[in-house]
């Protein structure tokens, strides 16, 4: 009676109910990290390629130094089928047109635009692969394009281009010119503002063309950048093979998995590698989505540790009330055992107390019958 009297003094009480508070200020705080790692669409194309989490998302980001080149990206695919056929890793799927792995590059660069009604310099993106698979920026009209079209003179305007060469986001199909080779507006996006997107490259207007059109008619820096969704059947088996056999020197790339990067071992790393995160011994720019993730690591990071410290302080009451029960405690181990052994002993001995009445009473029942 008295334990329980200390429990409920008025100190304790502050203590349990802030102890709860903080946990779930601790649970908000989680969720809040959760939410935003899920709002990183370009992060999450293992979750939408295959329900199963058998797959990976790897991506790439070269040096200007690295000199990757379409071709090489094409003999890294070859290789890689390969590599899936020998370790005996097949599509299982009942669709037939279904795929191990996608992937998509880019470069970086710039280039003119042409309509009727103006004249556009702008930022261009160069795609190869299935990029708007890995990115599906909000499309405003019309629609996406690959590498696999067999037409290649497609552009994407963000909403900004198209209301200067044509003065509404409505313009899929319209034709524009890009070095005197006239193009096709296959649609129309928004382009993603706020602070961060803005610190991350998104400050000015954007165009998007294939990686031929970037590299044939307008001012093409290379590519920068190569991702992929491939198989993972083991932990970090789809990272190594990328990183082994995408034929560029450590220094001259960066390789990350997408999948993991908001994973809580991941978001303590980050926080372990507080004041030198930043520093960067690799020439490598990086592309804007990237630049994104990279913020949202940091600030999801931020809110993690937040998280932990507002855990620690229940975890640490929980703890220290353990210990006090525990050196007050008034039972032993073998108190306890002996209580439960007789409790079991008991309960045995209800239960042939109750075999036996049933077996005498149809003992009885029976002698009636044999009597009438």
């Amino acid at each position: 009676m008295n334990r329980f009297r200390d429990f409920l003094s008025a100190r304790n009480i502050v203590l349990w109910i802030s102890g709860i508070v903080s946990f779930l200020v601790f649970l908000v705080l989680y969720g809040i990290a959760a939410l935003l790692s899920g709002s990183q669409t370009s992060q999450q194309m293992a979750e939408r390629w295959s329900e199963r989490k058998d797959v990976a998302q790897i991506s790439c980001f070269f040096s200007p130094n690295a000199a990757m080149s379409p071709d090489r990206i094409e003999s890294f695919r070859h290789s890689l089928d390969s590599a899936l056929q020998e370790a005996s890793i097949v599509q299982d799927s009942p669709n037939a047109n279904a795929r191990l792995w996608a992937d998509a590059y880019s470069a970086d660069g710039q280039i003119t635009v042409s309509s009727e009604r103006a004249r556009v310099t702008a930022d261009a993106i160069g795609i190869g692969g299935d990029f708007f698979l890995f990115h599906p920026l909000q499309l405003l009209s019309g629609s996406y394009f690959s590498e696999s079209d067999l037409n290649q003179d497609y552009c994407i305007l963000d909403e900004d281009a198209a209301w200067q060469l044509f003065g509404s986001n409505n313009v899929a199909g319209q034709i524009v010119t890009i070095g005197g080779v006239p193009h096709m507006v296959a649609g129309v996006v928004h382009r993603e503002d706020g602070r961060l997107e803005e610190a991350a490259g998104l400050d000015s207007t954007v165009i998007y063309v294939s990686y031929n059109t970037l590299d044939a008619l307008g001012n093409n820096n290379g590519i920068n950048h190569y991702e992929i969704v491939m198989p993972n059947p083991v932990s970090e088996y789809a990272y190594n093979y990328v990183k082994e056999n995408i034929g560029v020197t450590e220094k001259e790339v960066e390789v990350v998995e997408n999948s993991t990067r908001y994973d809580l071992p991941e978001r303590l790393k980050v926080i372990a590698d507080f004041g030198t995160r930043s520093m960067n011994g690799k020439a490598i720019i990086y592309p804007y989505w990237e630049n994104i993730a990279r913020g949202y690591e940091d600030i999801i990071a931020a809110i993690t540790l937040f998280a932990l410290l507002f855990l620690a302080y229940p975890v640490a009451l929980l703890v220290i009330f353990v210990v006090i029960s525990w050196k007050h405690k008034t039972w032993t181990a073998k108190g306890i055992y002996l209580h439960l052994q007789d409790k079991g002993e008991r309960k045995m001995e209800d239960v042939r107390e109750k075999r036996l009445r049933r077996k005498q009473h149809k003992d009885r029942f029976d002698e009636e019958e044999d009597l009438l």
